[in-house]
């Protein structure tokens, strides 16, 4: 008994999903910051966060590409407005977990152009079964509503898995969230002592002994004196303090603080959250040539390639409609980083003698 044909798929009456309309992967909890506060403190202002998404979005914008039709590639590589869409798309779906990528069309309908709509502005319209019938963007004052069709796509709306929602998928900033507050609030931190020169502050007590006070003309001068001995051009300057006078620290050392040792582990935790290697970030730790070349294979295997696995199968499913059989996907064979894999396939399929010529191309990934 057949049960699981592909005349089953449209067909078949669809599960009743979620009916909320909340914005894609933005929490509606009044305490939880927006996307755009998200992105401006995470990664605009964050070293480690947007050094590893560039990683892997630039990576994948890279990567040599093979399609069942010359076009598919021609229109993933062209830029709009500026625009590179992979590395768009990539960071997108990093960031926010949805990526939107509204197909062009001329005036026969053919697709001239791809262009990825920014994540945040865009809303999904539900049916009465909570399945999308349209997508809504936001921009400029107006709304554009984009319809859903199943066979011509106007919107390709590719996501990441998500638990707990049935319609927007899941960023990786807001699991390193923390992670990253904790690295920002070391480096303001450091920040501050530096333009103290490195001193922890304190407060200068007068106690002469014999429980006399200063003058007001006195307490004016002292202040004075330690205006001019502030910031970190006066750093190592000595300063002559009269009889009475003593310094008193009211804070903490840096090296009882251990900001490093906290903003080392952040900066780990940023990196783990997006799936590169600290190593490659400049991160301290075993940086040999060996490492490196382990960690940039492991940057491909367990990030770059399966990120474009999602985004090039999804782009070549919404353009089938146009591309019949339409396929794309990253050409193995030829990206550097994974060469010594190959090498060591091909040295394989040499040197197994009981395979025929037709049995090693296969085994190589070759028709």
């Amino acid at each position: 008994m057949r049960m699981f044909g592909r005349k089953t798929g449209r067909g078949a009456a669809r599960p009743l999903l979620g009916l909320g309309l909340a914005r894609s992967g933005v929490p509606l909890t009044g305490a939880a910051p927006s996307y755009e506060s998200q992105v401006r403190e995470g990664y605009l202002r964050n070293p480690v966060a947007q050094r590893a998404v560039r990683m892997v979005a630039g990576g994948l914008a890279d990567a040599p590409l093979t399609a069942s039709h010359p076009e598919l590639v021609a229109l993933v590589a062209a830029r709009s407005e500026g625009q590179a869409l992979l590395e768009t798309v990539a960071t997108h779906m990093l960031l926010h977990g949805n990526a939107y990528v509204q197909i062009l069309r001329d005036a026969e309908g053919d697709v001239v152009e791809l262009f990825a709509l920014r994540p945040e502005r865009v809303t999904m319209e539900l049916d009465a079964s909570g399945w999308p019938a349209a997508y809504l963007y936001r921009a400029g004052g107006r709304v554009t509503t984009l319809p859903v069709d199943p066979v011509k796509p106007s919107v390709v709306h590719l996501k990441s898995c998500h638990p707990l929602d049935d319609h927007y998928g899941l960023g990786c900033l807001g699991a390193a969230a923390g992670a990253i507050a904790i690295h920002n609030a070391a480096a303001a931190w450091n920040r501050a002592l530096l333009d103290n020169a490195a001193r922890p502050s304190g407060a200068l007590v007068y106690d002469p002994g014999d429980g006399s006070t200063l003058t007001p003309d006195q307490f004016e001068r002292l202040r004075a004196e330690m205006e001019g001995f502030a910031g970190s051009g006066n750093a190592g300057r000595p300063l002559l303090l009269e009889g009475g006078l003593k310094w008193q620290a009211m804070s903490l050392t840096p090296a009882e603080l251990d900001f490093i040792a906290a903003k080392s582990s952040a900066a780990r935790e940023i990196a783990l959250a997006f799936g590169v290697p600290p190593m490659l970030l400049g991160l301290p730790g075993d940086n040999t040539y060996a490492n490196y070349r382990e960690a940039n294979r492991a940057l491909w295997r367990q990030a770059i390639l399966p990120l474009a696995g999602a985004i090039l199968s999804g782009l070549a499913q919404g353009l089938a409609g146009w591309f019949e059989g339409a396929s794309l996907s990253v050409d193995i064979n030829r990206v550097t980083a994974l060469a010594e894999e190959r090498q060591m396939l091909w040295a394989m399929a040499a040197s197994a003698d009981f395979l025929d010529p037709a049995e090693k191309r296969a085994m190589v990934g070759l028709s």
